[in-house]
């Protein structure tokens, strides 16, 4: 029997920009995806997670790509395994739920053959795990989902080693993440991105040189401590997202939620689209505030800290 575990996590800075070689900053966050594998005569799937209705059935077809990349990347012949998946971490698009499971599998599967695979080929199975998921996928959710921490990511847009950083801050902060009860579908809101870019090369180009600049104020602030700065960048990242075309009527409503009730800052984290936005809430008071105001309003929250 073997087992294994991936975090959660949360992007505060860089959804679909980091897709391009952008600098992107993300975080663990206290919850993980588990997974037990055993050796058995076919593949199945007991999927034990709670979350978002209809989430593991619309990701299913994904779900059966990821592990045919498993297969092929792990050069394995034998592809009979029972898998069983649970954890803390709920199915909800936005929290990194794909990219957990991945990582859970590949090592539970290590673990399972004894192939005694170490983080670095765990993430790089996790990456191709993921290319079922997300289609062009950064590379930052399976990263985080190997190694924990709050980081700094960089994709390289030549094959190589990617670069990642880990980021230092005073202390752990409390965030609320507000799930829009929408099912996501990450590869077609990568798609759409590429599409529009290409028929707008201007329009994008200006955006992805805002977000450039944004990032690394976004990145001195974290270190510095300054919240009030971070949320403010958090806000300007938000901006620059739905003028690419990747939030939503509830995601939106959700963060103007967030801000009225005395959040930081708030935005999209993940592919957008549906799924999850992330709240700075520094304080217990403050995230408990910002949280049972989503709550009122029948959304589904998860309190939790970065860094």
């Amino acid at each position: 029997m073997g087992k294994g575990s991936g975090y959660g996590k949360v992007i505060l800075f860089g959804e679909h920009f980091v897709v391009y070689g952008l600098p992107g900053i993300a975080s663990a966050v206290g919850l993980s995806t588990d997974a037990i594998v055993k050796k058995a005569g076919a593949l199945t799937v007991c999927d034990e997670r709670a979350g978002t209705e209809g989430y593991s059935a619309a990701k299913k077809e994904h779900q059966r790509e990821s592990f045919e990349r498993m297969f092929d990347m792990m050069n394995l012949e034998e592809k009979g395994f029972d898998i069983w998946l649970g954890g803390a971490l709920p199915v909800m698009s936005g929290i990194g739920a794909s990219a957990a499971s991945s990582v859970a599998i590949a090592r539970a599967v290590s673990d399972e053959l004894g192939l005694g695979y170490d983080d670095a080929r765990i993430n790089s199975t996790a990456y191709e795990m993921e290319k079922a998921f997300a289609g062009n996928p950064s590379g930052i959710d399976n990263t985080v989902a190997t190694y924990g921490g709050l980081i700094w990511f960089k994709k390289n847009m030549a094959g190589g080693a990617n670069d990642l950083e880990p980021i230092k801050i005073p202390r752990p902060v409390e965030i609320v993440m507000g799930n829009s009860g929408v099912v996501a579908d990450t590869k077609a809101m990568v798609a759409g991105v590429a599409e529009r870019r290409a028929h707008e090369p201007e329009k994008y180009d200006a955006l992805f040189k805002a977000y450039a600049a944004l990032v690394v104020k976004a990145r001195a602030a974290l270190e510095a401590g300054d919240l009030c700065a971070v949320g403010a960048f958090m806000d300007e990242n938000h901006a620059l997202l739905q003028k690419v075309g990747t939030s939503g009527v509830k995601l939106d409503e959700l963060v103007a939620l967030a801000r009225a009730n005395g959040a930081f800052g708030a935005k999209v984290t993940g592919g957008g689209g549906g799924g999850c936005m992330v709240a700075l809430t520094p304080g217990k008071d403050l995230q408990e505030r910002v949280a049972d105001a989503m709550e009122a309003k029948g959304f589904r929250v998860l309190r939790t800290t970065i860094g």
